[in-house]
């Protein structure tokens, strides 16, 4: 295959299915698909602009897919007055599908729409099927739910309940599940996130409950618990997104995910942005392609002094010598390390270390601690002596422990156990020895200037440790 370089990894899940250049830059998105995810636009979040400006809004973000939703001016050659709708016309769906294909984008969704009549229902179906477009967005009246299905499954087009908030009809998905029970697998949920907590409900419960019926999503973060909230970028706020998209993967969902923006309407690009890299960035990571092992069994590919580490039984353990590091130099990737501590245990991860010999001033650590310290900067999750995290989430003594580390240009997110503790912006540390909360830190060097590229390690630090699951995952 001519210009194409194949990639294998070592990797102990399965062959990573993804081909292409190493250095193409929007290689990042391409770990979603191997979830079977597609991310889109909700054409709302463009709600102050035109359907075809909302379409180049979403080719210019990188893109390939939109939902559209009826009353949005379809734009330049249409007609002042010619709006999205299943009842337009002729002339303005065959500029509506030729700009989709002009560009790129794929019109998968249409809605909310909810017809009246079995006439406007049939015509509604009609319009998706010429268009293309495989799921209806809806909030049926529960009489026409028999009517609904069986265009369902004669147009083999899916129906999603969308969630409005309370105190709309399908505000909690208790009444959705039992209208839709029994029913055609094609009508499920438009589960949309930010909608749930408006109306006092915890995202991530209402996706579990309603696992296996989920067609769609309008996905949402927002700033706060109390209301009114509004949007914020994904990973940033209170729906706790790293939570969901794991349970969306345990679920084995596959379908798009719409980003329904409704904040900052003028301006919302660099803030939707935001939302696609923090996407990409934990799709990478859990998405079981692509992960090899930091070190292999037999530590050949380690630095650290002799007789200082063993792998026994795939589990490394200090032996009271000193650090533990790649051989191999790390920019962008997912690092994924369980660890075990005994009482007192001190250890901690390093990060994009630039010089062995002088670690402390060239490279981050992740703090592992066997018990809470009274300086919340130096707890188990913490970006030592940075940045706190914002829960305790280790272990009792003598458990295993989970890390994900994610390190992508100036982003590092940390989760442990599941919880995200850290989302640090590494521009925001512009001084030596001050963080942006104005307490100190020990380091000569201004987080934004610690290299971007680095060694790996793991530390010993006087007292016993032990890791295992040791995994990363290079991007570019």
């Amino acid at each position: 295959m001519a210009g194409t370089l194949i990639l294998f990894f070592s990797v102990p899940v399965r062959a990573d299915p993804i081909t292409g250049p190493r250095e193409n830059p929007t290689r990042l998105d391409r770990w979603a698909e191997t979830l079977g995810w597609q991310l889109g636009v909700q054409a709302y979040s463009f709600n102050r602009f035109t359907f075809f400006e909302a379409v180049d809004k979403t080719a210019a973000l990188g893109l390939k897919y939109i939902e559209a939703y009826p009353g949005q001016r379809i734009g330049a050659g249409t007609g002042d007055t010619a709006v999205m709708s299943f009842t337009m016309s002729p002339g303005a769906r065959a500029a509506v599908k030729k700009k989709c294909a002009d560009s790129g984008i794929r019109l998968t969704n249409f809605g909310v729409v909810t017809p009246g009549s079995t006439g406007e229902w049939r015509e509604l179906f009609e319009f998706a099927r010429e268009m293309s477009i495989s799921t209806i967005v809806t909030e049926p009246a529960p009489e026409k739910m028999d009517l609904v299905e069986a265009l369902c499954d004669e147009f083999k087009i899916n129906i999603a309940i969308h969630n409005h908030p309370k105190p709309s009809r399908y505000w909690n998905p208790d009444t959705v599940l039992a209208l839709i029970s029994n029913r055609s697998e094609r009508i499920g949920l438009c589960a949309d996130t930010g909608h749930w907590r408006r109306s006092g409900l915890d995202p991530l419960a209402c996706l579990k409950k309603c696992e296996g019926r989920i067609i769609s999503l309008h996905f949402k973060d927002l700033n706060q618990v109390e209301q009114p909230a509004h949007d914020v970028p994904w990973g940033t706020g209170v729906n706790n997104v790293w939570g969901m998209l794991t349970e969306l993967k345990r679920q084995k969902f596959k379908g798009v995910f719409s980003i329904e923006y409704e904040y900052n309407w003028n301006n919302s690009m660099p803030e939707i942005s935001q939302c696609i890299q923090y996407f990409n960035l934990v799709s990478a990571a859990l998405s079981p392609y692509g992960f090899r092992p930091l070190f292999k069994t037999g530590l050949s590919d380690a630095q650290f002094p002799a007789g200082g580490w063993v792998m026994t039984n795939d589990i490394l353990s200090a032996q009271g010598k000193g650090d533990i590091w790649t051989k191999t130099r790390y920019s962008n990737f997912v690092l994924k390390v369980e660890y075990k501590t005994k009482k007192d245990s001190n250890s901690g991860v390093f990060l994009r270390t630039g010089s062995i010999q002088n670690w402390l001033h060239t490279g981050m650590e992740i703090q592992i601690l066997d018990q809470p310290n009274d300086n919340p900067k130096h707890r188990s999750g913490a970006l030592y002596d940075v940045l706190a995290p914002v829960e305790q989430m280790q272990k009792k003594t003598g458990e295993w422990n989970r890390y994900t580390i994610i390190a992508n240009d100036n982003r590092i997110y940390v989760i442990l156990n599941g919880e995200q503790v850290i989302n640090a912006d590494l521009d925001q540390w512009t001084e030596a020895h001050k963080n942006p909360d104005g307490t100190p830190n020990k380091f000569n060097t201004a987080y934004k200037d610690m290299p971007r590229e680095g060694y790996i390690g793991l530390q010993y630090h006087g007292t016993p440790i032990w890791y295992k699951g040791l995994l990363v995952k290079a991007l570019w």
